[in-house]
């Protein structure tokens, strides 16, 4: 029963092209367009296109896990995800096969902005490169959870909206697009402590070496521990229902 979920839910995932299209297209058009009259320039001590290409990476993986709101929230509306309560699948398959989902279109945008990047002279290391994805992979835990609670609590016409604006304000904070909207006072510890910043500082830390620093793992951790409940919480009332 679980491996046949899972199968069913990656196919139907990659299905679905005009999500495959856009979560892949929109930050390579992105990073084109703007990396390519800034390519020998260099942000906060890095190279344009290697910050660039985090950035867009970015954006791209979270529209790629959060998004699977969208997908969930298609189910609730045709009696799917009540339908699930009478299966034998448990909570555990059920949420590894959506952040699987998630991740396996995650992974793909980072493999198409990294072939971007190195066309534009971005160069790292093997070790540099395990780095950069690894951090990307690990801070989209909690995002990956938030798209599972998007889609457990909220219909399908507001949810396209909601998830627009609060990747975008994750992407904008976080500095994805590019520029900073504060480097201090309260705005910038606000920025701080938020995954996206984080995810957009990946390629930084990979091209230093070593890791995030504790901060970092700090907050990633802070929002898996508050997201990944109420995730559970949200999906068991779904299926609880008569």
């Amino acid at each position: 029963m679980h491996s046949h979920y899972l199968r069913y839910e990656v196919l139907r995932n990659f299905r679905n092209y005009r999500f495959v299209i856009f979560s892949l297209a929109w930050p390579l058009i992105l990073f084109f367009a703007i990396t390519l009259p800034n390519r020998h320039n260099s942000f906060d001590g890095t190279s344009f296109p290697l910050y660039f290409m985090t950035a867009m990476a970015t954006l791209g993986t979270m529209i790629a896990v959060i998004s699977s709101g969208a997908r969930i929230a298609a189910e609730r509306t045709v009696g799917w995800t009540r339908q699930l309560r009478i299966t034998p699948l448990r909570t555990g398959a059920y949420f590894r096969a959506k952040v699987l989902c998630g991740y396996l279109m995650a992974l793909l945008t980072i493999v198409v902005m990294a072939l971007a990047g190195t066309s534009l002279g971005v160069r790292l290391t093997a070790s540099q490169w395990l780095t950069e994805v690894g951090l990307l992979l690990v801070g989209l835990v909690p995002l990956a959870a938030l798209g599972i609670v998007f889609g457990h609590v909220l219909k399908t016409d507001s949810l396209t909206p909601v998830v627009g604006g609060i990747t975008t304000l994750f992407a904008l904070l976080g500095g994805a697009y590019g520029f900073q909207i504060a480097t201090s006072g309260v705005l910038f510890d606000i920025m701080k402590d938020l995954p996206s910043y984080w995810l957009v500082q990946a390629g930084r830390t990979a091209l230093a070496g070593g890791g995030w620093p504790g901060q970092a793992w700090l907050v990633i951790a802070a929002w898996t521990v508050v997201l990944v409940p109420i995730a559970v919480f949200a999906y068991q009332r779904d299926t609880s229902r008569a």
